[in-house]
């Protein structure tokens, strides 16, 4: 049996996106153990990953360097006699652990100048792999290979246990109406964000068809979540700050349409293989799109797209104030 460590990414989009590699790796060799050092929040999505044995707690935070942990964690590692590790962030200090931890072959792109901490160093061909998931897959493979024609892409597990209990937390019983999933947030600053008013016309619109609507963030989105309930005359279930990751992941599962900024969220309803209508505005789709069939992506082309700036630099955020609910409605019909 060949066992693997893999350093996974920091962000909840890039670790769902992630399970395309580790598929692939079952694919190529299904005794391969596949264990994967993350952050404690990325636990939730590891656990509905079935194709990682063990998800192991990386203590530092973000941008942290501290080498002293990452010499005992490495150390630690050792025990275990990994035949071989990956990383998927590019940050130098990102491979010392698996350097640390004398994992004899040690797999990542060059990232930032990391000869000597990596033996199998890739350079990286953006015009090769433009996609995410390309750049996360080719890691598996020998360098010259080819991907495969037909990518293996993220599909979350879910037990009808956990939806049961993330119900009854936070008092609600199973959905006998559709369930429209609303995620007005985006960690990446305010121009990735669909204005509240939108959302809360489109709520509008499918609360006067009969339907629920649940609203998803984390504790920073809920004053946008807020607005949009004054908006609907508080007939959503406000559920922002309110659920843990695992249970947002669980709750999401039981909806019948998601609409949503690109975020974090986003990827994890593409991963439950939810119809999803996906609102793009300063980012790009060509990088890091909804990975499902049953997804509807939103974009003008005007001609400051995409900036990647966390604010609008022109101060009109055009890109998503031009996006009209209508829009999102007519796009949802199409998927569900």
């Amino acid at each position: 049996m060949n066992k693997l460590l893999i350093v996974g990414p920091a962000w909840v989009g890039d670790m769902v996106m992630a399970q395309c590699l580790f598929k692939l790796i079952k694919q190529r060799q299904p005794d391969t153990q596949i264990d994967v050092l993350a952050p404690a929040w990325s636990l939730p999505l590891l656990a509905r990953m079935p194709e990682v044995k063990n998800a192991i707690v990386m203590p530092l935070g973000h941008g942290q360097l501290d080498l002293k942990t990452r010499y005992r964690l490495g150390k630690q590692l050792r025990v275990a006699h990994y035949d071989q590790a990956m990383v998927l962030p590019n940050s130098f200090k990102s491979a010392l652990v698996l350097w640390f931890a004398r994992i004899p072959r040690r797999t990542g792109w060059r990232g930032e100048m990391r000869w000597g901490v990596l033996n199998d160093i890739r350079y990286l061909d953006k015009k090769r792999y433009p996609l995410m998931i390309e750049r996360f897959m080719a890691l598996a493979l020998d360098k010259n290979e080819k991907l495969p024609a037909n990518y293996p892409l993220p599909e979350l597990q879910i037990s009808a246990a956990s939806q049961q209990e993330a119900l009854t937390n936070h008092h609600l019983t199973s959905p006998t109406h559709p369930v429209l999933a609303l995620c007005p947030g985006a960690e990446f600053g305010p121009a990735k964000r669909w204005p509240e008013e939108y959302y809360a016309a489109v709520a509008n619109a499918k609360l006067q068809e009969g339907w629920d609507v649940w609203l998803f963030g984390s504790p920073k989105d809920q004053e946008t979540t807020n607005k949009i309930m004054q908006l609907t005359q508080n007939r959503c279930v406000n559920l922002s700050g309110k659920t843990s990751l695992a249970e947002a992941v669980d709750l999401l599962s039981l909806s019948t349409c998601v609409v949503s900024n690109d975020s974090g969220l986003m990827h994890i309803a593409a991963a439950l293989r939810k119809p999803l209508v996906a609102v793009y505005g300063p980012t790009s789709p060509t990088f890091t799109p909804p990975l499902h069939d049953a997804a509807k992506i939103l974009q003008l082309s005007l001609e400051c797209q995409p900036c990647f700036q966390r604010e609008c630099p022109l101060k009109h955020q055009r890109c998503m104030r031009d996006l009209l609910p209508q829009q999102v409605l007519t796009a949802m019909q199409q998927v569900v």
